[in-house]
């Protein structure tokens, strides 16, 4: 896969956490067992997320590499914010699976930058 592939999935999956944010939040809260909520706060959450996803989803199209560097160290500071959270006891361990998923997809948009790195990029 090229390396928009790796920003265009990783876009694609935050949408669907946005949108399950907005319409439906305690199905997604439920699934972390965290307590389910009235509070607008979660969809708020879930809109800024389904924005963010249009961000990648807009850059993958677009070939953005420089937008894609930059996403390494923002997806970084994901991941030991929400292992943070879970090891203060803040959060519950189940949240720490999006840092993976974080985690996971970083390392993936790494790989592919680094294979397809040419002097003009």
């Amino acid at each position: 896969m090229t390396r928009a592939a790796t920003i265009l999935v990783f876009g694609v999956y935050v949408v669907i956490v946005g949108l399950t944010l907005i319409l439906s939040p305690n199905t997604l809260l439920g699934l972390l067992g965290i307590a389910p909520t009235t509070a607008v706060y979660i969809r708020i959450l879930g809109l800024v997320a389904l924005a963010v996803g249009l961000y990648y989803c807009a850059a993958a199209r677009q070939a953005a590499v420089q937008f894609f560097r930059w996403t390494l160290w923002g997806r970084g500071l994901v991941v030991v914010g929400l292992i943070s959270f879970v090891a203060l006891r803040l959060a519950p361990t189940v949240l720490a699976t999006f840092g993976v998923i974080d985690a996971l997809g970083a390392t993936w948009t790494w790989f592919a930058l680094r294979a397809t790195r040419s002097p003009a990029v």
